[in-house]
């Protein structure tokens, strides 16, 4: 159980991290690397988008045929981005901090 709380742990700091990196991609004006990055969750939520039930995007998100609105598949690319990509540091700070 403590494992499973020190990875969460771990993993909430790389998220956190993750959103401050995009804040800065922001303000650097890197347009093009945002989108590459946000491309790297679109097939996760195009797969969860037809693999769920469509009622449950619905219910979700009060959208009518959530499933096919651009704006939900944008934003669940972005969030799957995100977690994505904090699984890379989140490895790293559990290793560093943990196993050492």
């Amino acid at each position: 159980m403590l494992t499973l709380l020190r990875l969460l742990a771990c993993y909430g700091l790389a998220c956190a991290v993750m959103v401050l990196l995009l804040g800065g991609l922001l303000f650097a004006q890197q347009f093009a690397l945002i989108e590459l990055w946000l491309r790297s969750g679109q097939p996760l939520a195009g797969a969860l988008l037809t693999l769920l039930p469509g009622s449950l995007w619905n219910d979700l998100t009060g959208v009518a045929d959530a499933a096919a609105h651009p704006e939900v598949r944008s934003f669940l690319a972005l969030l799957l981005a995100l977690g994505q990509w904090a699984l890379l540091p989140a490895a790293g700070f559990y290793r560093v901090w943990y196993r050492s």
